[in-house]
């Protein structure tokens, strides 16, 4: 853990590509910065959706976006768990949706009767997505954003996708545990390929699922 400092586009480009990533604290209202022992990744040649998510992706009942709302994305990541819980803060939501206007963040959104209802986002650098964070607020719609950004990413050839740190849900997903100094190893050589996250003509996608 390193020392709290104030974020900035930048600066968060900076630590990224060093294998650190912020965290706001809501007990102390500080940010924190970590740089773990062990790093979860989801392999991407590895992903296979389950048995009852093909079925969930052949029932026509979501509509899946890239990059519409992103900071709307965020807000909902961030009012999705107890404030205990939270670690997203307004500086953040600031830096990570000026990084979405450069190009350097982006997010999956799924919709329902037109209505958002889950998503998540992350930090692309290179041949790398580093994944913040999702939410649902209808059964099935978090992964069905998983299983989209996991396409988006092999279409454009990415090389890693970073979890940070494992949980049960992001384990069924798939996240691996390896050692920071192999992490590292995997970060530096993805980070310096050049990848766009989406096609400039297909930007702002829309697919019905």
């Amino acid at each position: 853990m390193l020392d709290s400092k104030r974020l900035s586009s930048e600066f968060l480009l900076d630590i990224y590509q060093e294998g650190i990533f912020p965290m706001w604290d809501p007990y102390y209202n500080c940010l924190e910065f970590y740089e773990t022992e062990i790093r979860a990744i989801i392999p991407l040649e590895n992903y296979k959706p389950s048995k009852s998510l093909r079925s969930v992706l052949r029932s026509n009942q979501f509509e899946v976006r890239f990059d519409t709302c992103f900071e709307k994305v965020m807000r909902q990541c961030k009012c999705s768990r107890p404030y205990a819980q939270q670690w997203i803060s307004e500086e953040m939501i600031a830096v990570y949706t000026d990084l979405h206007r450069r190009g350097n963040a982006h997010s999956v959104e799924v919709f329902q009767n037109g209505e958002l209802v889950g998503g998540l986002y992350g930090v692309h650098i290179g041949a790398v997505f580093m994944g913040e964070s999702m939410f649902h607020r209808v059964s099935n719609a978090s992964k069905v954003a998983f299983h989209y950004l996991i396409e988006q990413l092999k279409k454009q050839d990415f090389r890693l996708l970073d979890s940070q740190i494992i949980n049960d849900f992001t384990a069924k997903l798939g996240a691996v545990e390896i050692p920071q100094n192999e992490f590292i190893s995997k970060l530096k050589s993805a980070v310096r390929l050049e990848r766009k996250f989406m096609d400039f003509e297909n930007n702002n996608e829309h697919l019905l699922v």
